[in-house]
Formats: C-alpha cells, structure tokens, sequence
C-alpha cells in the first residue's frame, strides 16, 4: 500500500496560505511554517494525511484524497 503525499511547498500553495512557490518558499526558509508543531524549513518535506501545517496563526490539517 502507497500513502499518498505531498510536499511542503505544494501544500502551502494548494491551502492558499502561500499564493506562489516563491512565496511558500520563502515562508519555509524564514523559519515561519511549523508542521507537527516543529518548525520546518526543508521545502521537499514530504508531508502525509493529517499532518498539521502552521504558519503564524493560520492553521491547517492536511487532508489528502
């Protein structure tokens, strides 16, 4: 069995919280985004179903299909 995912960058751009890639890549970079509580700041971080991706207040529960 396959578990689907999806990386960090694709995520952020997909949510809407990050408009572009550049703008993703740049949240991740700064140290902005946190993913299971963590800050994150690989941009291929693969990410699975019901991780949870944090950028300052805005949060978010990844749900892949």
């Amino acid at each position: 069995m396959t578990e689907n995912t999806i990386t960090l960058n694709d995520a952020l751009k997909l949510s809407g919280l990050a408009e572009t890639g550049g703008q993703a890549k740049l949240l991740i970079q700064s140290g902005q985004v946190k993913v299971n509580g963590v800050v994150e700041t690989r941009r291929k971080k693969q990410l699975k179903e019901g991780d949870v991706i944090q950028v300052g207040s805005e949060e978010f529960t990844l749900e892949l299909e």
